[in-house]
C-alpha cells in the first residue's frame, strides 16, 4: 500500500484534457477492436455454415442429373471411363428440362461456384468404391442416395467445409478482412478527432473557471466568468459568479467592520488619553465630575468590548441556549412595564396593543434569557433613536404557525434603501438616526443572531407611526392537548 502512494506520487499528474482525449480515444479503439472480433467470429463460424448450406444446395441439383445419367448407361462405367462427363454433370446446361418433382427456382443452383463445392463433391457406388470427384472419406461428409428404380445404385457425397482455404471463400475473406482493418483505422481516427474535440472544446469553458477560481484565490473579488451556455458547465460559472459577489460582499463588510470597530475603540480611547493627560498635567482638577467622565467613558469602552464578544459568539453559534415553552404574552408584558418608566423618562409613551382572544396560551420554543436580551435590545434601540414626545407600540398577532413580536415607533424613520441593512454589524443611518444617539451599531446583530438560533426570523419596515417597525417572526407551539378530567370523590357513586 505505501508503495503504491509512493509510486503515485512519482508519476506526473496528466491535465484533464489529456485524461478526456485519452479515455474517449481508448473506448474508441476498444470498440473497433471488439467489433473487428466479433467481425472475425461470424465469419469463422457463421459463414462456414453459410458455405456449406450453400454447396449441400447445388448438391440436390446434381443428385437427379446423376440418377438421369446412371439410367440411360445402366452403370458408373461412363463415369469411370470418362471423367470429364462428371464435370458437365456439375455444370447446369442451358435449356435443360428439369424433372417434374423438381422446384424450378430451387433446383438450379448459382452459375457461380465461389464456395468451392465442385471440388468436394463426389460418387461412391452402392459398395461404397469411389467413382468419380472427391476421392477421401472424412468425418462429416453429407451423403445423398442415388437411386433408379427404387434401388439405392450409388451416393452423392459432400465434403464439409472446415476452413476458410479454397479459392474465392479466401479472397473473400481476405476481403473481410481487409475491411475490418479499414473500417477500425476510420474509427480510430474518428475517435481521435472526437477525443480531441471534447478535450479542447467542451473543457474551454471548465478552464475558464478554473483560471478565474485562481485568480479569485489571490484575492481578486471582481473576477467574474461568462456564462455562454445553459448546461452544467453554464450552471458552474453561475455559481462561480455567485460565489464571487458573495466574496466581494463579505470583503467589503470586513473591511467596513474593521474601519468601524478601529473607529468605536478610537473614539473613547482619545477621549480617555486626553482627559488623564490633562489630569497629569494639572490642566484639569481631579475633580468629581473628572471622574464621572472618565468612567463614562470606561463604561462605553466595556459595552462595545461586551457587544462585541457577545456578536462573535452569537455568529460562532456558542451562546448558550437553554430552550423551554415560554408564554409570549405574559412575556410581552413584564418587558413593557419594566421599560415604561424608562421610556417615561425619554418623554416617550410605551404601550402594549390589547392581546387578541387566547393570546394567553400562544407559547414558543425558546430561551427567555436571550429572547429578553433580544426585546430589551429592540426597546433600547427604539427610545434610542425616537424623538421626544413620541410613542412606541408593542404588538402581538398570530399568523398562521408563527407569532408576530412588533414594535412601531414614531419619527424619524429610516430610509426605505437602509431598512434592509439595520442588522449589519457597526450599520447606522446617518442624519435622523445619528451617531450621537449613542450605542455603537452592534445591538440589532445580536438579535438577528438570537432570532435565528431560536428558529425565527426578523426584519425591518416602515411602520404607520412615522418611524420603524421591527417585526418578530417564532415558531409557535401547538396547543398543548387538555389533560383527561379526573373525577372527585364526591361524584364517585
Amino acid at each position: 500500500m505505501r508503495f503504491l502512494h509512493s509510486w503515485r506520487r512519482r508519476v506526473p499528474r496528466t491535465s484533464l484534457s489529456v485524461r478526456i482525449f485519452l479515455a474517449v480515444f481508448g473506448t474508441g479503439i476498444l470498440v473497433s477492436a471488439l467489433v473487428g472480433m466479433a467481425t472475425h467470429w461470424n465469419f469463422s463460424r457463421e459463414f462456414l455454415g453459410y458455405l456449406n448450406d450453400v454447396a449441400a444446395e447445388r448438391m440436390a441439383y446434381v443428385g437427379p442429373r446423376l440418377e438421369r445419367a446412371y439410367a440411360e448407361h445402366g452403370s458408373w462405367d461412363f463415369l469411370r471411363e470418362e471423367p470429364r462427363r462428371w464435370f458437365h454433370l456439375l455444370r447446369p446446361v442451358a435449356g435443360e428440362e428439369l424433372p417434374a418433382d423438381v422446384d424450378p427456382l430451387q433446383g438450379v443452383p448459382p452459375t457461380s461456384d465461389l464456395t468451392g463445392a465442385s471440388v468436394r463433391l463426389g460418387v461412391v457406388d452402392s459398395q461404397n468404391q469411389w467413382v468419380a470427384g472427391f476421392r477421401y472419406q472424412v468425418p462429416g461428409m453429407q451423403r445423398l442416395p442415388v437411386q433408379v428404380n427404387g434401388r439405392t445404385v450409388g451416393w452423392l457425397v459432400l465434403a464439409p467445409f472446415q476452413s476458410v482455404t479454397e479459392g474465392g471463400a479466401v479472397r473473400f475473406g481476405r476481403r473481410q478482412a481487409q475491411a475490418s482493418l479499414l473500417i477500425a483505422g476510420v474509427a480510430g481516427v474518428l475517435a481521435a478527432l472526437i477525443a480531441w474535440w471534447v478535450s479542447r472544446r467542451l473543457l474551454a469553458p471548465v478552464r475558464r473557471v478554473a483560471a478565474a477560481t485562481h485568480r479569485l484565490a489571490a484575492g481578486a473579488y471582481d473576477t467574474r466568468v461568462e456564462v455562454d451556455s445553459p448546461d452544467e458547465v453554464g450552471q458552474l460559472a453561475q455559481d462561480f459568479n455567485a460565489l464571487a459577489n458573495t466574496l466581494a460582499r463579505h470583503e467589503a463588510l470586513r473591511r467596513d467592520f474593521l474601519a468601524d470597530v478601529s473607529h468605536e475603540l478610537r473614539t473613547p480611547l482619545a477621549v480617555l488619553s486626553g482627559e488623564v493627560d490633562a489630569l497629569v498635567d494639572g490642566i484639569r482638577p481631579v475633580t468629581p465630575q473628572a471622574l464621572a467622565s472618565l468612567r463614562g467613558e470606561v463604561e462605553r469602552l466595556g459595552e462595545l468590548v461586551n457587544d462585541l464578544n457577545e456578536l462573535a459568539l452569537s455568529d460562532a453559534g456558542a451562546l448558550s441556549y437553554r430552550m423551554a415553552p415560554v408564554a409570549l404574552a405574559d412575556f410581552l408584558e413584564r418587558r413593557v412595564a419594566e421599560h415604561h418608566w424608562h421610556f417615561e423618562q425619554h418623554g416617550l409613551d410605551l404601550r402594549l396593543l390589547p392581546l387578541p382572544a387566547g393570546a394567553e396560551a400562544w407559547r414558543v420554543q425558546g430561551d427567555e434569557g436571550r429572547l429578553q436580551q433580544l426585546l430589551d435590545n429592540l426597546l433600547a434601540n427604539s427610545y434610542r433613536y425616537t424623538d421626544a414626545p413620541g410613542r412606541v407600540e408593542v404588538s402581538l398577532e398570530a399568523r398562521s404557525d408563527v407569532l408576530w413580536v412588533e414594535i412601531h415607533d414614531s419619527p424619524p424613520g429610516v430610509p426605505e434603501e437602509a431598512l434592509s441593512r439595520l442588522f449589519e454589524r457597526l450599520f447606522r443611518v446617518e442624519g435622523s438616526r445619528s451617531r450621537g444617539t449613542g450605542g455603537a451599531g452592534l445591538g440589532l446583530s445580536i438579535c438577528r443572531n438570537i432570532a435565528l438560533a431560536h428558529g425565527g426570523q426578523i426584519e425591518a419596515l416602515p411602520s404607520p407611526l412615522g418611524g420603524v417597525c421591527v417585526r418578530l417572526s417564532l415558531p409557535r407551539l401547538p396547543h398543548p392537548p387538555h389533560p383527561p378530567r379526573v373525577a372527585s370523590t364526591s361524584e364517585v357513586p
